[in-house]
Formats: structure tokens, sequence, C-alpha cells
């Protein structure tokens, strides 16, 4: 399988973006640009878009791919005064889409992009703007009793989160990263330093303890988001690397208790960030998924 990304650096991958305004702010997308059935890419915390390049260049032979830097995040704009929530960043997508005139997609979410995606699900069975054919979800915090956040996690939520944030690095939120990759599939120094990059561009980095509240709303909404799992009138696959540490194995175990006929491909093996640690494994899960549902022909493997 194809893993080189559409751009050669992530410099690149800049240099051939898009922006459109949203609530006066500019957001980073990307968007292969095709007739194509739409594959929306939601991204994690704290990283940004560039986490979907090693998938890129397969997923965009079989679909229109789009997707964007969340506020906050990436080289989408950080306002400091701003009150960062799901429920915005859900409002974030539903307007990207419009402003693409997209009307239907697919979805392929991760982490905290994960919980960005049941509120839009939880939107779908209500009064949905747009139609949601699928969902594919990487390692998440689907079900908060059961999410395990790291200690700078935890730190950055309390209130000393944001006298904390500025004195995070290279080097500590380098190390936070690799104690969530597994062993065996550790990120390279150059990918540390492109999320670094992602992080702190535009002093992201300052932000981070307001990004975090996240956690917190999990537990408010859980029954909304975890109730849109359960009833979910699209079908469902979630692709967990087993060997993460905040939502592994553990996460899997509590999708097959709580949702009906889960779908749920086990990765053995891989931590946090499955489509960079095993893009070639995500790529098999995915397309046996959209072949299975009919979105794709079995040939196009």
């Amino acid at each position: 399988m194809q893993t080189h990304s559409p751009a050669s650096s992530l410099q690149q991958w800049q240099n051939t973006g898009h922006y459109f305004q949203y609530r006066e702010h500019r957001i980073f997308f990307q968007d292969s640009a095709s007739n194509k059935p739409t594959l929306l890419c939601i991204h994690g915390f704290p990283t940004a878009s560039w986490d979907w390049y090693k998938l890129w260049p397969t997923l965009s032979t079989l679909f229109r791919v789009v997707t964007l830097d969340m506020i906050g995040f990436g080289f989408s704009d950080k306002p400091r005064d701003y009150h960062y929530s799901i429920l915005d960043q859900a409002d974030l997508y539903t307007a990207f889409l419009k402003h693409l005139n997209i009307q239907s997609v697919h979805i392929l979410a991760h982490d905290y992009g994960d919980t960005v995606t049941q509120e839009l699900m939880a939107r779908q069975q209500q009064n949905p703007e747009f139609d949601i054919h699928s969902v594919c979800l990487l390692n998440g915090g689907l079900f908060p009793e059961v999410h395990r956040p790291r200690l700078v996690q935890t730190l950055l939520k309390s209130p000393i989160g944001k006298y904390l944030a500025p004195l995070l690095n290279e080097q500590r939120v380098s190390r936070s990263l690799r104690d969530v990759f597994a062993e065996k599939t550790q990120p390279s120094h150059q990918e540390l330093q492109e999320f670094w990059q992602l992080i702190n561009y535009n002093n992201g980095i300052k932000i981070f303890y307001k990004l975090i509240e996240y956690m917190n709303e999990r537990v408010q909404h859980r029954q909304r988001w975890v109730g849109a799992l359960q009833q979910a009138s699209m079908p469902v696959r979630f692709i967990n690397g087993l060997d993460d540490p905040i939502s592994g194995k553990h996460m899997a175990e509590r999708y097959v208790e709580l949702v009906p006929n889960p779908d749920v491909v086990q990765l053995k093996g891989i931590g946090h960030y499955p489509q960079i640690e095993d893009d070639a494994q995500v790529l098999t899960a995915l397309l046996e998924f959209y072949q299975a549902i009919g979105i794709i022909e079995p040939k196009s493997t």
C-alpha cells in the first residue's frame, strides 16, 4: 500500500492547504477535490490534520477527502480569548461542510475527534444539517468512566493549568507523546518535531489549558454522546490500538459492553496513534469496512 504523504513535508502540507473564515478566525483545511463520495477526517488532541498524511494517498483514490485543523490546533487560529468546546468544534465542521457545499459524508476520526463525531452523530439523530453515512473511530475517550488521562492532562484541566501550560516545552511534550505510542512503534525524531511545530504554532501551547476542557465535557454530556453510539443509524467501526495507555484495550472492552452489535478491530502492539504507528493495518481495516458496507468494490484493494 502507498504510505507517502501527498506533500513531501509538513511545510508543503501547509503551503498546499487553504483557509476559510469561522467566527472571524482563519481555519486551515485540505481538500483532495474530486467528485467521489466525501470522507471527512477529524483529528485529535493535541495535534492536527497532518495526522492523516500517511492515509491520504490511498483514501483520496476512493473518496474526496477533506480535513481541517480545528480552531486552537495546528495551522488554524488560536485565539486566547475564546471558549473552546466540543460543541463549538462540531459547529465548525458544520460550517466547513457548508463552505464546501457538501451535504453528506463518511467520517474517520481519532481521539478528541471521536468526541466531536459523537456530537455530530447526536445531531444527526435530532436535526441534521448534513448526512453521515458511516463512521470509523480510532483510539479515543468514548466512555469517560474508563478514559485514563495522562498526569499532564489532569494537571492542565486543574486550577494550575493556566500556569503550567506556558512551562511546557518541546522536550516535555515529546516525552508525553512517546508515552502513548506502543513500545515498538515509537515516533521518529522528525515526527516529534512536526507534532511540536503544530502544537506550538502561533504560541498554541499557551491555550492548552483551555483546549483540555473537553475532558470535563465528556463527563457532562456522557449520556448524549454514548447514546449517539448506542443509537447510531449508520454503520460504525471502532479501530483500537490495544497498547494505548489512555484509550486502548480497556476502551475496546467497554465499547463491546455498551454498544449493540459492536464492530471492533483490535490492533495488537499499537498505541494511541494507529494511523501513524501502523498505517497499513489501519488502511486494511478501513477498506474492509467500506467494502462490507458497499461503499467501495473489493477490487479497490
